[in-house]
């Protein structure tokens, strides 16, 4: 885990009441799979309060700018607005599996995730986790597995995988019910937060939003 990265401090605090109404580190625009604007989806997290934002579109930050700018013209209003966190979901083998990595905090446009910024996914060895890894911490940021529990291998043994190649945490906190309203799924949640904290990881929740509600997926 990188304590030193500035956004550890907020994922510390992470628990299930985080989400969706303070927290959100996964959620998705019409520049990947998603179906609200990036504007959209940036003005909704404002009215609702949000404190801290990440928008993880698959392989592309291009909604990360114009909601940059958006955020800017409401502060120069003198307006409250969520802190807006670079984010990125990136597909990658671990342990022979597919799975999916949210790299969070990290510097927009750098070199390093240039490969995993194209709209698709790698191939060959740029799709192996420890490149992907290596990538987004030259990047000065966050590897995060995203929900561990969605995997054909069960979440302890890729937590545990994760863990030993330096991930620096996990997605605790995640609807796999889908429900229409986000709710944390009990024991399954618990268990992998729980993990986390023992191997000394952090914490992430998202509501994994492809619709038009950031209140549920």
């Amino acid at each position: 885990m990188n304590d030193k990265h500035p956004l550890s401090r907020i994922l510390l605090a992470t628990g299930p009441e985080s989400c969706p109404n303070i927290l959100n580190f996964h959620c998705h625009t019409t520049f990947s799979d998603g179906s609200l604007e990036p504007l959209q989806l940036i003005s909704q997290a404002t009215e609702r309060g949000i404190k801290h934002l990440a928008v993880t579109d698959h392989h592309n930050t291009q909604a990360y700018q114009l909601m940059k700018d958006w955020l800017d013209i409401q502060l120069n209003k003198g307006l409250q607005v969520p802190t807006l966190w670079s984010g990125i979901e990136i597909s990658c083998l671990l342990k022979g599996c597919l799975v999916h990595v949210l790299a969070l905090g990290f510097e927009i446009g750098h070199q390093s995730l240039h490969p995993y910024s194209q709209n698709d996914s790698a191939i060959g060895q740029s799709l192996r986790a420890e490149v992907v890894l290596k990538a987004i911490h030259q990047a000065s940021g966050l590897a995060v597995l995203a929900h561990p529990a969605r995997y054909r291998i069960g979440h302890t043994e890729l937590i545990s995988t994760a863990s030993d190649i330096g991930f620096d945490g996990g997605e605790a906190w995640y609807d796999y019910d889908c429900l229409s309203k986000w709710r944390p799924t009990p024991l399954i949640c618990e268990a992998i937060d729980q993990q986390l904290k023992d191997l000394g990881l952090l914490s992430t929740c998202g509501t994994d939003t492809h619709g038009f509600d950031l209140s549920g997926r």
